[in-house]
């Protein structure tokens, strides 16, 4: 994937010669919210990038993935129009121009995130490494810097396995596949995670042999077992060969360059690219964390506490380096509230029990709380199928579900939604969440008809009606209903209408 061209670096010392209010190490999402956040306090911001600003969400994460399977979707919704009675000619895929269409998005985007953009808003920008050297300096490409305060937000980086022979075939990861200039006639994606399946459709779709092979036992196994289930079923209907519950052993190289990736149950898959996605790790190494005081989980993630201050008193850290979910909208509300906190003084905290998380295959799959199969006690699960759900018949999109978690007062703790725009009716349901509402609250509220969210009223509705079939309630509302009846018969009896 191009990278912009090189930047011209602030100078590192602030204009006051006193320390920087707030040094900011990483420039991707939590490290640009921060800066627009701090130097809108009337903060002295410098920010330090050893690469380009943007970081994994627009160079090689949400934008580029996002805007392949744009391209992979639209393929395969013209392979199956004629469901709809709908049929298309031949369909030929330029991969090139689906990589134009990539790299597109990508600059159309950039300068929102650019150096530039940073410099408008107040903050200073430089290019180079950082070191910590102490609870309160550090070096940058061996340049003295104090500060104040500072904010690590140096996000992750994919893992490749120490599997035998793996490293020698030269595996694709999510930060290396944008360099493809030709589909791959086959393909082998390593984990069956939310990387995993997005990526391994797209490329099906765009035409790819796609094999997935995922050690534990099914796809997306932190969703619940009916979207695991809809993502297979999806999948087999695409050609992907899903191949859960087996490890990768071994990988070599054939005469012929093909890949051979051998499997623990014996068999093997023959490829000719084989793609890594088995998760991320946090960059924490050669930042000087040890000199700072900055302590770190076995995992290697920043400890911090629920302000996100790490156990140095004066450096927070915010994103995918902490051992929150590793999802972009962690990273920029971390931004926000690390740079409200450090630089401010206040004392917000983290909500890692509101994190929304969405896969975007075909069905789309959105989440956020406690696990609809196993919600824990004094809870309760109320599941919409698609097949109620009047937008989903007429789209002929049934197989998804939209299913809310209540505690034991009936407000909303947690989601699981299936299907179509997953990922926008979840909205609805987080900012429930957020605010203590009760599902009786979501019903209670008007809904545009037929929309996809109507899953997410319609379960908000059964919780409702159940409500209203609890003996208490029953009691209460004959009574008020007799009463009425009687009060209307006096008034029928008195007008001579009895």
């Amino acid at each position: 994937m191009q990278t912009p061209a090189h930047w011209t670096s602030d100078p590192l010392t602030p204009p006051d010669a006193r320390a920087w209010d707030l040094l900011i190490i990483g420039g991707g999402t939590a490290g640009l919210v921060a800066a627009h956040t701090a130097a809108g306090f009337g903060a002295s911001v410098l920010l330090v990038e050893r690469e380009h600003t943007g970081g994994d969400c627009l160079w090689t994460g949400c934008v580029p993935s996002k805007s392949l399977l744009a391209a992979a979707h639209v393929a395969a919704e013209a392979r199956a129009a004629s469901r709809l009675g709908v049929h298309v000619g031949e369909l030929r895929v330029d991969f090139g121009a689906v990589m134009e269409h990539v790299r597109s998005a990508i600059t159309t985007i950039a300068p929102v995130d650019s150096p530039e953009a940073l410099r408008r808003a107040g903050a200073r920008v430089a290019q180079g490494e950082v070191v910590l050297t102490g609870p309160s300096t550090a070096e940058v490409d061996g340049t003295a810097v104090h500060f104040r305060q500072a904010l690590l937000a140096t996000g992750s980086e994919p893992i490749v396995p120490g599997i035998p022979g793996l490293t020698e075939v030269d595996p694709l990861t999510s930060d290396s596949v944008w360099g493809l200039t030709e589909l791959p006639a086959s393909l082998l994606v390593l984990g069956g995670g939310a990387i995993g399946c997005e990526l391994g459709q797209g490329f099906a779709r765009l035409g790819s042999r796609v094999t997935v092979v995922e050690a534990e036992a099914r796809l997306l196994g932190r969703e619940s077992r009916a979207a695991s289930a809809a993502l297979a079923n999806a999948f087999a209907a695409d050609g992907i060969d899903v191949r859960t519950g087996v490890a990768v052993t071994g990988v070599s190289t054939t005469d012929d360059g093909t890949r051979r990736v051998e499997l623990a149950d014996g068999s093997s898959v023959l490829v000719e690219q084989v793609l890594v996605a088995i998760g991320r790790r946090p960059r924490t190494r050669h930042l000087g964390l040890t000199a700072a005081g900055v302590e770190v989980t076995d995992s290697g993630h920043v400890r911090v506490d629920e302000r996100l201050r790490t156990t140095s008193p004066r450096i927070w850290a915010a994103g995918d380096l902490t051992s929150h979910p590793p999802f972009t909208h962690t990273a920029g509300s971390h931004g926000s509230l690390a740079a409200s906190n450090a630089v401010l003084g206040l004392r917000r905290t983290v909500r890692p029990d509101l994190v929304p998380r969405v896969t975007y295959t075909q069905p789309e799959v959105a989440a956020f709380g406690p696990d609809v199969d196993d919600p824990g006690p004094g809870r309760t699960v109320r599941r919409i199928p698609h097949t109620e759900v009047d937008r989903a018949v007429a789209e002929g999109r049934t197989d998804g579900y939209s299913a809310l978690v209540l505690d034991a007062k009936g407000r909303v703790i947690g989601a699981s939604i299936v299907g179509p725009r997953a990922g926008e009716s979840l909205a609805e349901a987080v900012l429930a969440g957020h605010e203590a509402i009760r599902a009786r609250g979501l019903a209670g509220s008007m809904h545009a008809y037929p929309t996809w969210s109507d899953g997410v009223w319609k379960a908000g509705l059964a919780q409702g009606r159940a409500d209203l079939a609890s003996p208490v309630v029953q009691r209460v509302t004959r009574g008020l209903a007799a009463l009425r009846r009687q009060w209307t018969g006096r008034q029928w009896t008195g007008r001579g209408l009895d």
